[in-house]
C-alpha cells in the first residue's frame, strides 16, 4: 500500500520511478500523471495503491508465441500510471482520465461486458476474477494515465487488463490463497494465467469466459510481468518458460515509431488478426486427423523434425477447416522462418553482433509483409525509412495491420535519428503528421507497485 502524501510529492514519485529503473529522460510528466490519478480516487480512510504498468515491444516472435513458440520481448518505459482505493462493496469503478470518462461495474462471475472499448478490458478481468475466486468481492475505484500510445501495438489494451489485475487481486489478497498458489506457481505463470483473460481459455482449474474476444497467446503479458531493465528476454510459450535473458548493449536503445494508424484489436481488424490464429489451429487439427500422437500446438509438430514437417505438408494437401492449402502450407512456411530467424538473431545479439541481428531483422520483416500479410504501407514504409536513415535494425511488431515500427540506434544518435526518421514518414504519409508519435526508450522494467 502507498500513502496519499506519497502521490503528492513529485520529486519523491520522481525519484521512486528511477529507483524502479526508469531512465530519468523516460520519466517525464509520470508523476504529475500520478498525482491527478490519485486526486481522481483520494479518500481519507482507505490506504492507496499504485502501480506502474509499461507497454511492451515485440523484438521477434510475429504470431508465434500462440503457436508455441518463442518471442523476443522488453519492456518500454512508457505505460500506464495506476492509483487505486478499495472500496466497501463489490463495485469496481475505472476512471480513464486522458478520455475523461468511466465505466462502473461489479464482480460479477455473469457481468455482461460490452465489446468495442476500453471498458472491455477491466471489465473482463472483474467478470473472471469473480468467477475464478468467489471470494473476490472487494471493489475498488481505480484511475488511470498513460502516456502509451493507444492501438499501437504497444499492448495498451494487456496493460490496462494487468492493472485491473493488480488492483483487484492485491485488494483482494487473491495471491495468498491456496485456490491460487495451487494454480499459478510462479511469475510465468501468472502471465499465462492473465493470458487467458484475453483469450478465455481455462488454465487448470480456473475456468474460462468468453475472454474478450482476441486469440492470442501470453506474450504481451509476459513481457509486461517479467522484463529486466536493460535485457531483453527471450522466452518460449505453451507453457511459458523463460530461456535466456539478452543485455541490451549500454551504447544503444530503442526509438519507436507509432504510425498513426490504429491497430485496434476489434471489428474489422480482430477478425485479421484472429485469422492467423485459426489458421494454426487448423494446421494442428489436420495434423491431428492422421496421427494418434496428441498435440496441441504446431511447435509440438515442427519440434519433431523436418520428417513431421513433410507429414504435415501431406494432411493439408486438401485443406482443412475452411482454410485452403495454399493458405494454411504460409502459415506454416512462416512459423518456421520466423522461430528460425529469432534464434539466429538472439543467438547474434547475445555476443553483440548487431550487424548480423539486423540482417536477420530485415528478414523477419520481409516474411511478415509477403507470408504473415500483416503489414499496411505505412508500417512497411516505417521500417524501411528506419533503415535508411541510419537504424541498426528495424521492424513492425505486435498484432499488425497497423501499430508501430521499432529501430535499434546508437542511443548518442537517437534524438537525431528520430527527427529525420519522423520527417521522412511525414513526408511520405502527410495525413499522419497529427497521429504518430516517435520516441526513444530503452529496454525497462516491469510492472512494479509504487512504496508496496
Amino acid at each position: 500500500m502507498t500513502d496519499w502524501a506519497t502521490l503528492a510529492d513529485l520529486q519523491r514519485l520522481e525519484a521512486l520511478l528511477r529507483t524502479a529503473g526508469l531512465d530519468a529522460a523516460a520519466i517525464g510528466d509520470k508523476p504529475q500523471r500520478f498525482a491527478r490519478a490519485a486526486e481522481t480516487v483520494r479518500t481519507s480512510d482507505s490506504s492507496a495503491l499504485a502501480f506502474f504498468v509499461p507497454g511492451r515491444i515485440e523484438v521477434l516472435g510475429k504470431h508465434t508465441d500462440y503457436c508455441g513458440g518463442h518471442s523476443l520481448v522488453t519492456a518500454v518505459e512508457r505505460g500506464f500510471c495506476i492509483v487505486a482505493s478499495p472500496r466497501q462493496d463489490d463495485l469496481v469503478r475505472v476512471f480513464a482520465q486522458d478520455e475523461n470518462e468511466e465505466v462502473t461495474f461489479s464482480l460479477d462471475p455473469d457481468l455482461d461486458v460490452p465489446v468495442g472499448t476500453w471498458t472491455n478490458y477491466p471489465m473482463t478481468v472483474g467478470r473472471r476474477l469473480a468467477r475464478n475466486f468467489p471470494n473476490c468481492r472487494t471493489g475498488a475505484d481505480i484511475a488511470f494515465s498513460s502516456d502509451l500510445p493507444a492501438a499501437a501495438g504497444m499492448s495498451s489494451s494487456s496493460a490496462l487488463l494487468i492493472s485491473t489485475y493488480l488492483v483487484l487481486a492485491t485488494i483482494n489478497k487473491l495471491e495468498q490463497t491456496e485456490r491460487f498458489r495451487a494454480q499459478v506457481v510462479d511469475e510465468l505463470a501468472r502471465a499465462e494465467y492473465l493470458g487467458t483473460h484475453e483469450n478465455g481459455q481455462s488454465f487448470g482449474d480456473l475456468e474460462g469466459d468468453r475472454g474478450v474476444g482476441t486469440f492470442g497467446g501470453s506474450e504481451d503479458h509476459t513481457a509486461i510481468l517479467c522484463s529486466t531493465a536493460n535485457h531483453l528476454g527471450l522466452y518460449k510459450y505453451c507453457p511459458t518458460r523463460a530461456v535466456q535473458q539478452i543485455r541490451l548493449p549500454d551504447d544503444l536503445v530503442f526509438v519507436v515509431g507509432s504510425s498513426g494508424v490504429v491497430a485496434q484489436k476489434t471489428g474489422a481488424a480482430q477478425a485479421l488478426y484472429n485469422r492467423a490464429s485459426l489458421c494454426s489451429r487448423a494446421l494442428v487439427s489436420a495434423w491431428q486427423k492422421q496421427d494418434p500422437d496428441p498435440v496441441v500446438y504446431l511447435a509440438d509438430i515442427t519440434s519433431k523434425g523436418q520428417a513431421a514437417v513433410d507429414r504435415l505438408r501431406t494432411a493439408i494437401a486438401d485443406g482443412n477447416e475452411g482454410f485452403d492449402a495454399p493458405e494454411l502450407s504460409v502459415r506454416l512456411n512462416h512459423f518456421l522462418a520466423e522461430e528460425d530467424l529469432l534464434t539466429q538473431a538472439a543467438d547474434a545479439l547475445a555476443v553483440q553482433d548487431v550487424r548480423s541481428f539486423g540482417q536477420h531483422v530485415d528478414r523477419s520483416q520481409e516474411l511478415t509483409d509477403t507470408l504473415l500479410g500483416n503489414q499496411v504501407p505505412e508500417t512497411r514504409d516505417l521500417a524501411r525509412l528506419a533503415r535508411e536513415q541510419g537504424a541498426l535494425a528495424a521492424s513492425a511488431f505486435g498484432a499488425g495491420f497497423g501499430g508501430s515500427v521499432w529501430s535499434l540506434v546508437p542511443r548518442a544518435e537517437a534524438a537525431q535519428l528520430s527527427q529525420r526518421w519522423s520527417g521522412a514518414y511525414v513526408a511520405q504519409y502527410p495525413v499522419r503528421e497529427s497521429t504518430c508519435d516517435f520516441f526513444a526508450t530503452g529496454a525497462g522494467p516491469c510492472a512494479f507497485p509504487i512504496l508496496s
